[in-house]
C-alpha cells in the first residue's frame, strides 16, 4: 500500500474520482468552467469601479459647482461693498483732505540727511549707510529671492503672485523704519535695513475654494527653496484686515522677506483701507478722525469671505526671533 505524500492528490491516477457541483466531463472541462466564472467576476468588479469612478466624478463635480455658486454670490455681494466703500472713501477724503496735512519741513536739514514724517531723522554719514544697504537688498533680490519665489508660482497655476512690480519697499518707507529700529533697538544702520521684515515683499493670490490647501502647500515649497519661516501672523479672523503675513529668511545673507496669502477679495479689501492704515500708522489722526478710519476698515473687512479652514492656520513665531 502506497503512502500519501504532502503535495499528493485524493483522487485515482486515472482521473475518474467524483465530479461534484456540475464538474463532470473530465479534469479540463472543470477547469474550464473555473476559468469561466473568474473571468466574469473580473469583468464584475470592472464594471463596480468604473461605476464608482463615475459616482466619484459626479460627486465632485457637484461639489466643485457648489464651491463656484458660493464664490460667484460672494464677488457679487464683494462688488456692491467695493462701490459703497470707494464712496465712503472719497467723502472722508472730501472732509479731511490730505493736501491739508502739514509738509514735512527739510528746510533746516543739513544736506544728505533725511527727515519723514513724525519727527524721524538721519544724519548725512547713518543716511549714507542706508542706502548703501538698500542697494544690497535690490541685489538680492534679484539674484536669489525673486527667482525663488517664480520658481516656487510656476509649480502651481491654480494661483499667481501679484502686484510683483511693487516688490521693493520704497527707501522713504524703508528709512522711517530704520529710524525706530536704530531709536528702540541700538542697531547699526545695516542691522536696522537688514530688520526690516517687508523691504522685500510679495503677495500670492488664490481662489477662495483653493485657498488653504494652496498656502499649506506653498509654505512646504518655500521651505523646500531653503527659506526659514520667521514669523506667520493668521488675521482671518480679525475685523480690521483679513489674509495671512509671513516673514521669511534667507539664510546666506540673513536678508528678510515678506510673503502675503490673500484671496482676490480680502487683497481688493486690503488696497481699498490701505489708505486709512497709513494714515493711522501715522498716529497723526485725532480721536474721532481715528474712529472714522477704524470703523471704514471694519465696514470693508465684514464682507470678506473666509475661506474654509482659513482661520485654522496656525500662527508661528521662530524661537528667539525678535519683535523689531
Amino acid at each position: 500500500m502506497g503512502v500519501d505524500r504532502p503535495d499528493d492528490a485524493d483522487i485515482p491516477p486515472d482521473g475518474s474520482g467524483d465530479h461534484r457541483d456540475g464538474e463532470g466531463g473530465g479534469g479540463d472541462g472543470g477547469r474550464a468552467g473555473r476559468a469561466g466564472g473568474g473571468h466574469t467576476e473580473t469583468r464584475h468588479r470592472q464594471e463596480y469601479y468604473a461605476e464608482l469612478r463615475v459616482a466619484v466624478s459626479v460627486e465632485e463635480s457637484v461639489t466643485a459647482q457648489r464651491a463656484a455658486a458660493r464664490e460667484q454670490a460672494a464677488a457679487q455681494k464683494w462688488d456692491g461693498t467695493a462701490k459703497e466703500s470707494r464712496w465712503m472713501w472719497t467723502e472722508y477724503q472730501r472732509k479731511w483732505p490730505p493736501e491739508e496735512r502739514p509738509p514735512v519741513d527739510r528746510s533746516a536739514d543739513p544736506p544728505g540727511s533725511w527727515r519723514g514724517e513724525g519727527d524721524r531723522f538721519l544724519p548725512r554719514a547713518v543716511n549714507r549707510r542706508v542706502e548703501a544697504e538698500c542697494e544690497r537688498v535690490a541685489e538680492r533680490e534679484q539674484e536669489k529671492i525673486s527667482p525663488a519665489l517664480r520658481a516656487t508660482e510656476s509649480q502651481d497655476p491654480d494661483r499667481h503672485l501679484i502686484g510683483f512690480e511693487h516688490r521693493l519697499k520704497g527707501s522713504d518707507r524703508i528709512k522711517a523704519k530704520v529710524c525706530r529700529s536704530i531709536k528702540n533697538f541700538g542697531r547699526d544702520p545695516e542691522q536696522a535695513v537688514s530688520h526690516v521684515p517687508d523691504a522685500i515683499r510679495y503677495t500670492f493670490r488664490y481662489q477662495e475654494a483653493r485657498y488653504t490647501q494652496g498656502v499649506l502647500a506653498d509654505i512646504t515649497r518655500l521651505k523646500d527653496q531653503g527659506f526659514e519661516l520667521d514669523k506667520l501672523k493668521n488675521s482671518w479672523s480679525h475685523d480690521q484686515y483679513k489674509g495671512i503675513n509671513s516673514q521669511w529668511i534667507e539664510p546666506d545673507s540673513g536678508q528678510r522677506f515678506e510673503v502675503q496669502f490673500h484671496t482676490r477679495i480680502s487683497f481688493e479689501a486690503k488696497q481699498l483701507t490701505h489708505g486709512a492704515y497709513e494714515w493711522l500708522r501715522t498716529q497723526q489722526a485725532d480721536k474721532f478722525e481715528q474712529m472714522v478710519l477704524e470703523a471704514f476698515q471694519k465696514k470693508v473687512t465684514a464682507d470678506v469671505p473666509v475661506p474654509s479652514g482659513a482661520d485654522g492656520i496656525p500662527d508661528y513665531q521662530k524661537r528667539g526671533s525678535d519683535a523689531g
